[in-house]
């Protein structure tokens, strides 16, 4: 269960170490769900993590946190593939402490990423690697269901991203 001081909120530049320190962490957790090495995000600059860490901060993009008193708990993101695609839910990730409870982090962090998504379309697409059962259930609690796409997945161990799917209202 949260703590009554938890925080939702964009990130922005001057947040890169924690953005940073998060996603160290979501790629030691489930390094098969972010599409990024865990060696790769280790070699990144400061720069790098700056522009990330702005991510919050632009109209076609977003990246939202969860702040649980000092500890980052929690990360949803999404962006705007091109000038088809509606908006992609990306980057998800929930510390296992707070996992489970669906009136919780993630609920509140997919309310932000929705209410930013609803500028760009009707529906919030995600990609989910086929091997991920634990995360395919979680995004079906949530609603998304599988459009029947999916795409190779780009580092190894390889397999399939499924594409899933949820109608904003």
């Amino acid at each position: 269960m949260p703590r009554p001081d938890l925080v939702i909120r964009t990130t922005e530049e001057a947040d890169w170490q924690a953005v940073r320190a998060l996603r160290l962490e979501m790629l030691r957790d489930t390094p098969l769900a972010y599409g990024e090495t865990l060696a790769t995000a280790l070699d990144a600059d400061e720069a790098t993590w700056r522009a990330r860490a702005a991510r919050g901060t632009t109209p076609r993009q977003t990246s939202i946190v969860a702040i649980d008193g000092e500890r980052w708990i929690g990360h949803m993101g999404g962006y705007i593939p091109d000038a088809t695609s509606g908006p992609m839910l990306v980057g998800v990730y929930v510390a296992p402490e707070h996992r489970g409870d669906e009136a919780g982090v993630s609920r509140l962090l997919l309310d932000a990423v929705e209410q930013w998504a609803r500028e760009f379309g009707g529906t919030l697409r995600l990609e989910v690697h086929e091997d991920n059962p634990r995360a395919i259930r979680f995004y079906e609690k949530l609603g998304f269901t599988r459009t029947g796409r999916s795409r190779e997945y780009e580092l190894a161990p390889g397999g399939l991203e499924l594409e899933m799917i949820k109608p904003l209202q």
